[in-house]
């Protein structure tokens, strides 16, 4: 059962888009079997290009964004989602991208459904998203090459409930991976895709216990069988219709088993012509209602072979699919009357007659929280401010606080304290939260705290590597946000220390990715680590180098470079072009002014302007020169966190379009420039 949480218009939107391209499966009709599965190979093949395997990341904010469950914009992760409450982490799209990882949450990476390793990672198939996702990067080695089956005594356990362990599906027993029920049939029509297209290089490929050494059927038979079943118990979802509709457009081909499911059991099951529809489904009742989500039941249908899952209609409209006699339909209003009907469908897509009509109401919550008390202030820098409050009281729960900064609404969070970055020097700051229930029921605003930010002049940047990844020797790259600053490091590890826990760079850079209010000067500690000769880091600013040098010997050495002197909001790497390993510590930087008074005024000097702003159909529009030859743009909330890039966002318009955002105020960085937006 598919628990869908997005707003109705942007479903309906995808749905729309669900069906493939006039003629795009032409030649296809009365074929079966072996002759059906080599047509949709030539079909998915002939248009099919590769973007490279580092273009999946670039993919996958298009098709792997979580817009059915949480609704957040996060990447939809078949190893760590929760369909049926909060998830135990998340990743936003091109942040903690692994990298190392040692313990679940700590980054995410490309999964291939297929395992490389069967295909000695060789193109096109190491870079075909059709079979690709996005997943936490624990839970990916833990799947490591198995195939996919049943586990009934699981040797490891994921924090959503995949596992991996001894298979006890019949025909297998070595180890396999099994995901949860609610990812099964995405599992299985991606295997399908793949043994499909590829049916023509299956006799070089490794089996792993899996795949097929033939081009028919292409699998062994036990997966067959597994797979198959998993497809018809978890039908398509509107998930993986959007999925396919973006695969499309992203790489010019289609997964034929999302379009038309019914062709898994054409091609690889027995081969019976069935032209009967279920039967009514009878009874449908409204069991309960929260105030979102409704709880319907009803009687099953029958079918002459077998039902495989149920449409649910919600005022007309198809909302979801369910596979057994019942469904949660979540993302309704409160307080609102709904009419439910299902219809049930069958392997060979034969629908039945609509069920009868329920309606339910869904419940009402009109009771407020309380306000969040005792609001302090905590650390107050140049651009930043660290607040921490007592939480409020709910009757059902509070899900977030909004915090507000002299009356405008900066963002949201569902902590009790907060670091509110991307301010302006020398600047008076009222700031009060207000506390939000799931029904939208507002509190009273807390208490105020005032706080003016630090003179320019001052130490921007004050970074002493406390806060880095999990101590680990493997060189990877790495992420983190610390005092409103987001970082990352290219060819590092993090288990070294020189006056406290250090970044070590090998032929990689560290970088600030967007710090406020300029640089002037610039100190950092470093140290080599192990064999090799002295030399010196390279400091770029905003991409360009300064032609300025961090020493470093075997030595701790602490340099003070004088003069960089760039204003605005700025992006300051160190780069190491040898294989020394060289430790990184408490690196600081003065702010610079070029003689303007704020920000505000330093960016109004730029020819950066966005429009309209504030944002409200999630479409933003940026003006400025040569925005054609902008790679990437960046995208910073009001902790300073990097929430969304966007790779080649200019190729085809001045427009971008943000990821399901929520309200507050946003950083916007195209090349050297930025720009606050805000998003109401």
């Amino acid at each position: 059962m598919k628990k869908m949480t997005t707003l109705l218009l942007g479903f309906l939107f995808s749905i729309t888009l669900a069906q493939a391209p006039a003629n795009y499966y032409d030649g296809t009709s009365g074929l079966t079997g072996a002759a059906l599965k080599t047509k949709l190979s030539q079909i998915i093949t002939a248009g099919a290009q590769d973007k490279g395997y580092e273009g999946l990341y670039n993919a996958y904010p298009s098709t792997d964004t979580d817009s059915f469950y949480e609704n957040d914009g996060s990447v939809l992760d078949m190893y760590s989602e929760n369909p049926t409450g909060p998830d135990p982490y998340t990743y936003r799209h091109g942040v903690k991208k692994c990298g190392n990882y040692s313990v679940e949450g700590d980054c995410y990476n490309r999964e291939h459904v297929i395992p490389q390793s069967f295909f000695n990672s060789k193109a096109p198939m190491v870079s075909d998203v059709h079979h690709i996702r996005p997943t936490d990067g624990k839970v990916n080695g833990m799947r490591s090459n198995y195939p996919f089956g049943k586990v009934t005594n699981p040797s490891y356990l994921s924090k959503n409930g995949s596992k991996t362990g001894p298979s006890t599906s019949p025909g297998y027993t070595g180890t396999v991976f099994e995901p949860i029920d609610e990812f099964k049939g995405d599992i299985a029509r991606m295997v399908f895709y793949f043994v499909t297209r590829y049916e023509s290089r299956l006799s070089g490929f490794s089996s792993g216990g899996m795949l097929g050494g033939s081009t028919y059927p292409g699998l062994q038979e036990w997966e067959k069988v597994v797979l198959m079943a998993w497809a018809a118990q978890d039908p398509v979802s509107p998930a993986e219709v959007v999925r396919n509709n973006a695969s499309y457009f992203f790489q010019g081909n289609r997964n034929p088993f999302i379009d038309h499911p019914e062709w898994i059991q054409t091609i690889w099951g027995t081969q019976v012509i069935d032209n009967q529809a279920p039967s009514t489904p009878t009874n449908l009742a409204v069991a309960s209602t929260t105030t979102a989500s409704a709880n319907l039941t009803w009687t099953a249908s029958t079918d002459n072979i077998a039902v495989t899952y149920y449409k649910v209609y919600v005022d007309g409209t198809f909302r979801m699919n369910a596979n057994s006699n019942s469904a949660i339909v979540s993302g309704l209003n409160q307080g609102t009357t709904y009419n439910f009907y299902v219809i049930a469908a069958d392997a060979a897509g034969n629908v039945s007659p609509p069920s009868n009509t329920a309606t339910g109401t869904t419940l009402v919550d009109n009771q407020a929280p309380t306000a969040a008390t005792n609001l302090t202030l905590g650390s107050v820098g140049t651009n930043n401010i660290t607040i921490s409050w007592s939480a409020g009281t709910d009757n059902v729960g509070i899900v977030s606080y909004d915090i507000y900064v002299n009356g405008q609404l900066m963002g949201s969070t569902p902590e009790t304290a907060a670091n509110i970055a991307n301010l302006n020097p020398s600047t008076v700051y009222s700031i009060y939260v207000i506390a939000k229930d799931a029904a939208g029921n507002v509190s009273p605003a807390s208490n105020t705290v005032t706080a003016t930010t630090q003179a320019i002049g001052l130490n921007c940047g004050d970074e002493n590597f406390e806060s880095i990844p999990a101590k680990s020797s493997q060189y990877n790259t790495y992420n983190w946000t610390s005092n409103g600053i987001s970082w990352t490091s290219e060819d590092s590890r993090t288990d070294e220390t020189i006056n406290g826990r250090a970044i070590t760079i090998r032929n990689g850079f560290l970088t600030a990715l967007s710090a406020p209010n300029g640089i002037g000067d610039l100190t950092v500690t470093t140290q080599r680590k192990y064999s090799g000769g002295s030399g010196t880091l390279s400091i770029f600013i905003n991409g360009v180098d300064t032609g300025k040098t961090i020493p470093y010997s075997d030595a701790v050495t602490t340099t003070t470079v004088t003069g960089l002197n760039v204003s605005g909001n700025v992006e300051i790497s160190l780069v190491n072009t040898n294989s020394n390993r060289i430790a990184i510590d408490d690196m600081k930087w003065t702010c610079y002014s070029d003689g303007l008074a704020t920000e505000e005024n330093a960016s109004s000097k730029s020819k950066l302007t966005l429009y309209p702003n504030p944002v409200s159909n999630g479409a933003l529009h940026v003006n400025a020169k040569n925005l054609n030859q902008i790679a990437t743009v960046q995208i910073f909330d009001y902790s300073g966190k990097l929430v969304q890039t966007i790779s080649q966002p200019f190729k085809t318009s001045n427009k971008i379009m943000l990821k399901n955002l929520p309200k507050g105020v946003y950083i916007l960085k195209v090349g050297p420039e930025s720009a606050k937006f805000i998003i109401q």
